[in-house]
């Protein structure tokens, strides 16, 4: 029997990322989801938002349909 996955080259957070330390974040979405990691990736709002900065994952946890994912936010636009 086959697990559906995705596979992931940006981070789309839709604000429901969480803040752990200052640069620190961790985010959870639905099914099961493959990031790159340790490569700086682009976030954003929404997938079809400008970019917001970049990222870096640290670590990818899948647990009952679901991907956690623990990044740290290397850089960040500012809106000016």
């Amino acid at each position: 029997m086959g697990m559906p996955l995705e596979l992931n080259t940006m981070i789309v957070t839709k604000g429901k990322e969480q803040r752990i330390e200052e640069n620190l974040f961790i985010l959870e979405k639905a099914g099961y989801r493959l990031y790159p990691i340790d490569i700086p990736i682009d976030i954003r709002r929404t997938i079809d938002a400008d970019s917001s900065g970049t990222a870096k994952i640290m670590k990818v946890e899948w647990e009952g349909a679901l991907t956690r994912i623990t990044y740290e936010l290397t850089s960040l636009y500012s809106p000016n």
